[in-house]
């Protein structure tokens, strides 16, 4: 009989799970070719922002994206989600996705032509998150 326990490592459940859940996606939707995304800033050898995320089956999600703060507001991050606009439209993607919350950048991401469609609030309290989506 299985049991349930709270791991303190969370990398083998976590990639035990991706295998497991787009092996039943695949058995629903066909081969999506899911495909990991990551794009960085560097100076020199050094990471200094960074964008991940993943493209499946047309879509292109923004998992994550960070700059180190003294090179924000100078154009990096606009830079990081046109080259992964560039790279999605390379794999076929026709839209993009993303969350933020209200403390962190949805004027950037408006200003780069995402349009809100969802918003849970108070999450987390005082705050709200906002996913949005782009056509390509």
């Amino acid at each position: 009989m299985p049991r349930v326990r709270v791991e303190s490592i969370l990398g083998p459940t976590r990639r035990r799970a991706i295998s497991g859940l787009l092996a039943f996606n695949t058995r629903a939707v066909g081969k999506g070719q899911y495909k990991a995304i990551a794009i960085s800033l560097r100076r020199g050898k050094n990471i200094v922002g960074g964008l991940t995320g993943w493209t499946w089956v047309g879509w292109c999600y923004v998992e994550l994206l960070w700059i180190e703060e003294k090179y924000r507001g100078k154009g990096h991050g606009t830079a990081l989600v046109r080259k992964a606009e560039s790279e999605a439209r390379k794999r076929g993607v026709r839209h993009m996705y993303l969350d933020t919350f209200s403390f962190q950048a949805p004027g950037f991401y408006r200003k780069l032509g995402f349009k809100p469609f969802g918003l849970l609030k108070d999450f987390p309290k005082g705050h709200n998150r906002t996913w949005f989506r782009k056509a390509l």
